[in-house]
């Protein structure tokens, strides 16, 4: 627990509280507070003037991390007698809602991804948050919940179906996400001509009668528009909150007021918009291009939503999807990747943030139909 003065040799005590009161006038960036009131610092260690720490976060996808390990250090760096800082970290996703366990044992947060039309990437936007929690160091399961038209097993390349195990199913596993999806129970040429009450009983059927184990956070793709898929989600299980994804034209914008009103109708928190397709980099001369203009985050300020990012548009994207790699995994250093990781980091801390809030949401009764993988 000693160390030299900065500017002589003498040797100098440090005092573990000192570094604590230092700790103690960080503050955490997204959820407010200090470090040490918010119970954030664990382990702190003194020897022979350096001094290490753990920082516990409130997810491993923190997009701050970086501000408070610096901030954490200069702190620490101006107690007399420090040397030298390690900072780790750790991370506890903490849900603020007690119905994920009754409904969802095991799951901590569930993240419904909408879109008010389609065409907007959002089937892509969900395999890339998904993907991106996971890399990050979070349990992460995908439920695509597109009765009627489940891609999301060909875009995240799942190649082993999920199995059965009593009257449960064991999620199919892929980029370390668990998948369940509608699209293992019917043939490549089988549509599902179903009318509302059957994908309302379908939807509840793949949330509940799955085991899904222990997860941090739970992405449900969910179909374009305000139908039943959307109620029943928001009826049968306490979701954390919504994503919207959009196109930067016009067409798309007006449509995401109806698919906010919609959420805000059913109680359900708006984590924000994600501005998908926002523009295009020509590779050879460099010049941005918004094709479809641009128009997403003076949306998000009208609707009062958190602007989560834009992604722009490119074919790498796309081609990823088609043969199972999603970007972030085959490109994980291209800027578009990078773009589509940033926008999970500010989804997973925007949670933090609502989970603050703990809103009660409306839990319906459920029913269920079996079902078989073929």
């Amino acid at each position: 627990m000693f160390g030299r003065n900065k500017n002589t040799t003498t040797t100098v005590e440090i005092d573990p509280e000192a570094v604590m009161a230092a700790l103690g006038t960080v503050e955490e960036p997204e959820l407010g507070g200090d470090l040490v009131t918010r119970k954030m610092i664990e382990n702190l260690h003194v020897e022979h003037g350096a001094v290490s720490f753990t920082v516990v976060l409130t997810t491993p996808a923190c997009p701050l991390k970086n501000q408070i390990e610096a901030e954490a250090r200069a702190a620490v760096m101006e107690v007399p007698g420090v040397q030298s800082v390690q900072v780790n970290f750790t991370s506890r996703v903490v849900s603020g809602r007690t119905q994920h366990r009754q409904i969802l044992p095991g799951v901590t947060h569930t993240i419904a991804v909408a879109s008010g039309k389609g065409g907007v990437g959002k089937s892509t936007m969900s395999t890339g948050l998904a993907v991106s929690l996971a890399q990050s160091g979070a349990r992460v399961g995908l439920l695509d919940a597109d009765i009627y038209g489940p891609n999301i097993p060909m875009m995240m390349g799942v190649e082993v179906p999920p199995t059965q195990e009593g009257e449960f199913l064991i999620p199919a596993e892929s980029h370390g996400v668990k998948i369940m999806s509608m699209a293992f129970f019917l043939t490549k040429e089988s549509p599902a001509v179903w009318r509302g009450p059957m994908v309302s009983k379908m939807i509840q059927e793949l949330l509940t009668k799955v085991r899904w184990g222990d997860l941090d956070y739970l992405v449900i793709d969910l179909p374009p528009g305000t139908g039943d898929a959307s109620l029943t989600l928001a009826q049968a299980v306490p979701l954390t909150g919504a994503v919207i994804v959009s196109t930067p034209q016009d067409v798309a914008l007006s449509d995401v007021a109806k698919g906010v009103e919609m959420f805000k109708t059913l109680k359900v928190p708006l984590i924000g918009l994600i501005e998908n397709m926002s523009y295009f980099v020509c590779p050879h001369c460099r010049e941005r291009t918004e094709i479809f203009g641009h128009g997403g985050e003076m949306t998000a300020r009208k609707l009062d939503l958190h602007h989560l990012g834009e992604v722009p548009l490119h074919a790498a994207i796309r081609e990823g999807g088609d043969i199972g790699q999603p970007l972030v995994v085959s490109a994980p250093d291209s800027p578009q990747a990078r773009a589509i990781r940033s926008a999970a980091e500010q989804v997973a801390a925007r949670i933090s943030v609502l989970t603050l809030k703990n809103r009660p949401s409306a839990v319906s009764n459920r029913t269920f139909i079996p079902l078989t993988p073929r």
